[in-house]
């Protein structure tokens, strides 16, 4: 009823002012029939109705409910208040909205990489992706791939789970001819549907019985959002599709939204795991079940009620050790359980947050708490400004209390004004994150990503939080300050008088601002010239300037004699392409090379150095790559099936396997000690082909024309100019018109390949400049706001100090002193911080020391520029104080 007459208030106010003004015409009426006159019946009526006004309050306090009215009531005083300063609020609203802003951008993106649950995954808490670790070369090795034949193993061996199902993602081209575009596919259990409440939009999902070794049917469901784009949401069910090699039949259309388990790139089609041999690696058709040669599955399991994630992973490891001994007694190789030490783990379904995950999520992680720094920094400067403008408001704060407002309600009063500050802050944090935030997730998060700040209830749920975080570390300490002090003291100080006082608390944290700033700077810093330092490895070969054409013959299978005389066709096509200086075929794309399996004599195990890698390739390899020739010569067209067999390795290989001698002439034997013989003609400078960053590059070239002349199905071409890029298209062109039936081709930036394996660098630099520049603008903005008021309370002090003789270089050394003082302090604190917090940020830094002192010196100087700089206008402020006009006022 409280609550219903709250709404009602003005009505009921006007019904009991009729009543009352009833209640007093009755009452003159009665007296003046007694005899009285006009005055004294209107005397005795209010005499006998009694307080009107205290029954009007009465009742008012019956109609309202007490909270709220006051809440209204202190936020319609804020708001006054707040239009009054103008360029105080607009500076706080905008410092929040920094500060919010970077936080919501940064949580919106680490929360769809890492934590938020995926669409339709039911009892998500219960379901675990398998990750499986082994110890090797002195370090753990984690993998969440692995043979499908193992997952069969885990599934057959295991008791802890009440579903499994193997998926994995390929990129095949959907569709024939010049239209066929290389698409990401998921292959899945027909029980993989089963982990998720989605029912297909269109036709079904596949069963079990489409899905069966040694080959499944060939039938697809397709993803929602590409049978709306490319298919115009017809009716297609029934109709052949063109997936890789295999034309499949459509049976089902996945609900809008539904993604699987992927986090990047969304499959266009799921297909059942058992045809991927068929599609994409027909010679383990029949074995893939059986054999652990292949590392391309990967496993999903959902726990029973009540199994906790460390039993499942001990069930895990418990039947990945048998499936390993079962490896080991098909491939000797394989190391005993006592070295290897397995284990698999029940963890994270998506992989930046599993133990596999790389050093781009873990970089990622350390820039959301950069931003969390970013917004202490802005509640810090905000802070300060509420100090500033609290200290205003001493008398009249004073004066309150002094009337009787108690400080609990004045306490109220001050947060209200904060919340709706913060409030404020919050919704420009929001619209930060919505459109300012675009880049960092066109950054950060793939294409096509849906990352709405608005309409994620998630993000908003931390916009808010932050909000209310903000609010409440912005607006105690100024409260406690302004309730402190002595009321007689503060209510006889005059306009000028006793104003000015050192703030301890104002200065803490204006150092802790610039401490924060310092941190931030020195990550910037060392992160650049981790990347600096990264771009700067020789890679051993010119990559902007190379190409790589996939041909993909679609099914179409030619004899050896028939795939020569192919090869040479895409040979000379690519040739005839403008522009184009140099082609070679090689039999492995870079950062996914063979390993190749040495022998070398007075050598026990070429294997204990590392791994080496080996390419295959025509004769023109080392021109089209610009790959240098130290010593000896490269293998040429006179290098062929029937000649001696020779080979060129990397210096480091060479150093390696022969210390101290000349590797020219030496014997290595490739796949097996009975192997013939290959003569070791040339040495070529170390490249990059497994990993831009390891220094152990072992790398061994052989001429394709007497190991396999009919092998090579990829292409590198060496394009005229400084960049390749701009001639993709017509290299992709000149290429398609060669290729059989509906054969295709796709063709990559060899500079983008590269620049991939540069990414979580070039992440760590870009980010950490960003929020340490922003925290670098926030923590000036304060300082100069800090100096400028304490100038403005100064003035007379300072034109006092004038009249008295002092020089206006004076003037500015003791301003411009304050804010390098309080920068001195912070640069202290804040290299003292990054020091400690050095040795975390280390495994982030490539050939980059984290207390690099050449970073510390520069970021400790920049701070102080920028406080000489912040200090400077309210310095020459402090200048033009008046003299006259102080004596005048004493």
């Amino acid at each position: 009823m409280r609550v219903r007459d709250w709404f009602r208030r003005e009505a009921l106010g006007a019904e009991l002012a009729d009543e009352l003004r009833f209640h007093r015409s009755a009452l003159e009426r009665d007296a003046v029939a007694s005899g009285d006159s006009a005055v004294d019946a209107a005397h005795r009526a209010q005499h006998r109705l009694g307080n009107s006004t205290r029954i009007q309050e009465d009742a008012r306090e019956r109609w309202s409910i007490p909270t709220l009215d006051n809440f209204l009531n202190d936020a319609r005083y804020a708001l006054r208040g707040l239009r009054r300063s103008p360029g105080f609020t607009a500076t706080v609203i905008a410092t929040l909205g920094l500060g919010i802003g970077a936080n919501v951008a940064m949580f919106g993106v680490v929360d769809h990489l890492m934590f938020r649950p995926l669409p339709f995954l039911r009892d998500a808490s219960s379901v675990n992706r398998v990750y499986l670790q082994t110890s090797g070369r002195e370090r753990i090795l984690t993998s969440a791939t692995f043979p499908y034949t193992r997952y069969l193993d885990l599934k057959n061996a295991t008791t802890s789970f009440s579903q499994y199902a193997a998926f994995a993602q390929n990129t095949w081209a959907i569709g024939v001819g010049e239209t066929a575009r290389e698409q990401p596919v998921a292959a899945v259990s027909a029980s993989f549907f089963e982990f998720f409440n989605a029912r297909p939009e269109v036709g079904r999902f596949f069963d079990a019985s489409e899905d069966v070794t040694p080959r499944g049917a060939s039938v697809a469901v397709l993803d929602y959002s590409y049978w709306q784009r490319e298919l115009g949401g017809k009716n297609v069910v029934g109709q052949p599709l063109q997936i890789g090699t295999i034309s499949y039949t459509i049976i089902g259309i996945a609900p809008k939204g539904f993604v699987g388990v992927a986090t990047d790139h969304a499959p266009v089609a799921y297909v059942p795991i058992t045809t991927v041999a068929a599609n994409d690696n027909q010679w383990n058709l029949n074995t893939y079940f059986t054999n652990y040669r292949w590392d391309w599955a990967s496993m999903m399991v959902r726990r029973k009620p009540g199994v906790k994630a460390d039993a499942a992973t001990a069930d895990l490891t418990h039947a990945f050790v048998k499936s390993r001994a079962a490896a080991r007694a098909l491939v000797r190789s394989v190391a005993p359980a006592n070295v290897a030490l397995p284990k698999a783990i029940a963890g994270s379904i998506k992989l930046a947050a599993g133990p596999s995950a790389g050093l781009e999520s873990k970089t990622l992680l350390w820039v959301t708490g950069v931003a969390a720094i970013v917004l202490l920094i802005a509640c810090a400067n905000v802070t300060n400004l509420m100090f500033a403008r609290l200290l205003k408001r001493r008398r009249e704060i004073a004066m309150r209390l002094a009337l009787g407002v108690g400080r609990g309600r004045l306490l109220m009063m001050l947060l209200t004004e904060s919340l709706m500050l913060a409030i404020a802050g919050g919704v420009a944090g929001v619209l930060v994150a919505q459109w300012g935030g675009a880049a960092l997730r066109v950054i950060l998060l793939p294409e096509g990503t849906s990352a709405d700040v608005v309409t994620s209830w998630r993000t908003l749920g931390v916009a808010i939080a932050c909000a209310v975080v903000s609010g409440g570390l912005m607006s105690i300490g100024p409260a406690l300050l302004a309730m402190r002090g002595s009321l007689a003291t503060t209510l006889r100080a005059d306009a000028r008088g006793g104003i000015y006082q050192r703030s301890r608390t104002r200065s803490t944290l204006l150092v802790m601002q610039g401490a924060l700033s310092v941190t931030l700077l020195v990550g910037a810093g060392l992160f650049v010239r981790s990347l600096n330092n990264v771009r700067s490895i020789r890679l051993g070969y010119d990559a902007e300037q190379v190409l790589m054409a996939l041909p993909n013959t679609r099914g179409f299978h030619f004899d050896s004699a028939a795939r020569v005389q192919f090869n040479r066709m895409l040979m000379q096509a690519a040739a005839a392409i403008p522009d184009v200086e140099n082609v070679a075929l090689v039999d492995s794309r870079p950062f996914a090379t063979s390993m190749a399996l040495l022998y070398v004599d007075g050598i026990d195990s070429v294997q204990k150095f590392g791994r080496f890698d080996i390419q295959y390739s025509t004769s023109d390899y080392f021109r089209t790559m610009g790959t240098r020739i130290l010593r000896g010569r490269a293998f040429n067209d006179d290098d062929r099936e029937g000649t001696p067999r020779v080979s060129v390795v990397s210096a480091s290989m060479a150093r390696v396997l022969w210390p101290g001698k000349d590797a020219l002439g030496q014997c290595i034997r490739i796949s097996a000690d009975s192997m013939p013989c290959t003569t070791i003609v040339g040495i070529a400078e170390d490249a990059a082909y497994d990993n831009i960053t390891d220094d152990r590059r072992y790398v061994q070239y052989v001429p394709l024309a007497q190991t396999d002349p009919a092998g090579g199905n990829k292409m590198l071409l060496r394009v005229k100019g400084l960049r390749a890029g701009p001639a993709m298209t017509a290299v992709q062109r000149g290429l398609q018109r060669v290729m059989p039936g509906n054969g295709y081709v796709t063709v990559q930036s060899f500079g983008d390949i590269v620049n991939a394996q540069r990414r979580s660098w070039e992440l760590g630099a870009t980010m950490f400049v960003a929020f340490g520049a922003l925290a670098l603008l926030v923590a000036a903005v304060g300082l100069y706001g800090v100096i400028a008021y304490n100038v403005a309370q100064r003035l007379h002090e300072l034109a006092v100090r004038v009249a008295l003789g002092a020089q206006q270089r004076d003037v500015i050394r003791l301003v411009v002193g304050q804010g390098v003082s309080f920068a001195i302090a912070g640069v202290t604190i804040g290299l003292a911080a990054a020091l400690m917090a050095s040795r975390w940020i280390q495994p982030l830094l490539f050939r980059q020391s984290a207390t690099d002192p050449l970073t510390f010196g520069a970021v400790g100087l920049i701070i102080i520029f920028v406080a000489i700089l912040a200090s400077a206008i309210p310095a020459w402020r402090a200048t033009q104080a008046d003299p006259n006009k102080a004596l005048r006022s004493d």
